[in-house]
């Protein structure tokens, strides 16, 4: 089985309550994703509606990935740079895949749908995302194609005395 992946889908109730709940469900199975253990979707909706005015904007684009029943089984965000020095990368904010698919290779699918995305966006050339030291997330990615191109260390207080670095990580679409 694989995810069929869609950039920009139409956003309803039902699928802000899907991603909601995605959220949730990688946060909660102490996924990287801005949030520790425990969260409810109640605490994630803030988030969820920055990304989704960035949208409405025009700033951020929604790529989902949907598993065979068509329920939302990833998600990544691709957004747009302002600055108009930088507006050749994008960010990839939130990469998420859902615990119950861990392990199929749908992360690197998701990254590869990511990648074809930016692609497609005019004069993108790369794309930028960082991730939380600690949890080997950086070989992840690196084994993807991104290159770590930065560290700041302690920079993510995941808890008091539980200090990770946030590593910058670069794909270049060329």
């Amino acid at each position: 089985m694989t995810l069929s992946f869609e950039l920009d889908p139409a956003v309803s109730p039902a699928l802000r309550d899907e991603v909601l709940a995605l959220w949730a469900d990688v946060s909660n199975a102490g996924g990287s994703v801005g949030f520790v253990p425990p969260v409810t979707v109640h605490d994630i909706r803030p988030e969820l509606v920055k990304h989704l005015v960035a949208m409405a904007e025009g700033r951020t684009r929604l790529l989902v990935g949907r598993d065979a029943a068509g329920t939302v089984a990833a998600t990544a965000f691709l957004t747009h740079n302002t600055h108009r020095l930088m507006k050749h990368w994008v960010w990839l904010f939130t990469v998420m895949v859902h615990p119950r698919h861990q392990g199929r290779g749908y992360g690197r699918d998701l990254l590869s749908a990511a990648a074809d995305a930016a692609r497609t966006l005019d004069g993108v050339e790369a794309i930028r995302l960082t991730c939380r030291g600690g949890l080997g997330l950086e070989h992840f990615y690196g084994s993807c194609g991104y290159k770590e191109v930065g560290r700041i260390p302690d920079a993510i207080r995941v808890a008091p005395g539980d200090d990770r670095d946030d590593i910058f990580m670069l794909l270049s679409l060329a």
